[in-house]
């Protein structure tokens, strides 16, 4: 049990479980580990390919050199608790990616008590919270400062980092985008690919990594967005002659998101914006279609968030402005005349 050594929080055994054995003496599953890759070979035969190797990273980073040579019937809530513990404070991980790890773990766990026929009951899985972070918005002055940017020498890139701003976009969506994807017809641009980079699995390949082009990350992501007229023109102005063509490019290869990234940096560099990235972008065109009245469904689906909880409480952040105009409302029922007695 080499690799689990680099976890110092361990829990204790069960009180009474028999080390090395499984229910009624069965033990022909082997090890947590095995489980694990039994567990990964039936989802493969359901989920995408960027799914599987989160999965698999979850598992080769971290469940198995913790778990990997024990057996199930041996893992005990003091076991998870002193993993999450180590996830969060020796590997100083986010609660949110300790979580989305105990889910994998949770899952392969449920996976073995269904295999026993239940004779072999799961030990419970405690979640951290989550952590409220503070996500960057830019405000009405840097969105027109780098709006202006973008406007004064319009191209390919340029066009869609504006893209982004004035629909939300996510980056993978937006490097997957071919022209033919935008119909002057509806005044709509169709949302129907995603574009990451992953793991390569042809180990013959001699690259690390990927570009994959695939279907978005749900199917509420799938979806129709109104070209609005300003985007409209633009879009007509850089139309090639090839539809097939991808938007950012110009051509039949997508664009990295590391290098529409590193564009965008160049970008908010040049106009004095500090801490941006791309999902900045839409948080911002969120938090504007708020101030602007939008209704929530409405923004949900443009978004394409599968719940509207999510949009409004990662993407809707409200200005000072706005906080201090929604509490003058309460004026005409506050009953004081100024005097302080």
């Amino acid at each position: 049990m080499r690799q689990r050594e680099k976890y110092s929080v361990r829990g204790g055994r069960r009180p009474g479980a028999d080390r090395g054995m499984w229910p009624g003496g069965c033990n022909t599953w082997g090890t947590f580990a095995d489980c694990c890759d039994s567990w990964l070979e039936v989802k493969a035969l359901g989920v995408k390919t960027s799914s599987l190797i989160k999965y698999e990273r979850d598992m080769e980073n971290h469940i198995k050199p913790f778990f990997g040579e024990q057996l199930p019937g041996d893992i005990t809530p003091e076991d998870i608790k002193g993993f999450t513990q180590a996830l969060l404070y020796e590997r100083e991980l986010s609660s949110g990616t300790v979580r989305g790890i105990l889910v994998t773990l949770h899952s392969v766990l449920s996976y073995i008590e269904r295999r026993t026929e239940f004779r072999l009951q799961k030990p419970e899985v405690i979640y951290p919270k989550d952590e409220r972070k503070m996500v960057r918005v830019l405000d009405k002055k840097e969105e027109a400062q780098l709006v202006n940017f973008l406007i004064d020498k319009m191209d390919l890139c340029r066009l869609g980092v504006y893209m982004a701003i004035r629909t939300g976009i996510r980056i993978g969506e937006l490097c997957a985008l071919r022209w033919r994807d935008i119909s002057f017809e509806t005044c709509t641009i169709f949302i129907r690919h995603t574009v990451q980079r992953m793991k390569n699995m042809d180990s013959a390949a001699g690259m690390k990594t990927r570009l994959a082009l695939g279907t978005p990350k749900s199917d509420s992501s799938d979806r129709a967005i109104p070209l609005m007229p300003d985007l409209e023109v633009l879009c007509h102005a850089f139309y090639p002659e090839e539809p097939d063509a991808f938007v950012l490019t110009g051509t039949g290869q997508c664009m990295d998101p590391r290098k529409l990234q590193r564009r965008l940096k160049k970008y908010a560099d040049a106009c004095g914006l500090e801490g941006i990235h791309f999902h900045t972008l839409r948080h911002t065109f969120a938090t504007r279609c708020v101030e602007s009245g939008f209704d929530m469904k409405t923004l949900s689906e443009v978004l394409g968030h599968s719940d509207i909880g999510i949009t409004m409480n990662r993407y809707v952040h409200p200005d000072m402005e706005v906080k201090r105009a929604n509490m003058s409302r309460l004026k005409p029922v506050l009953q004081f005349d100024g005097a302080v007695r």
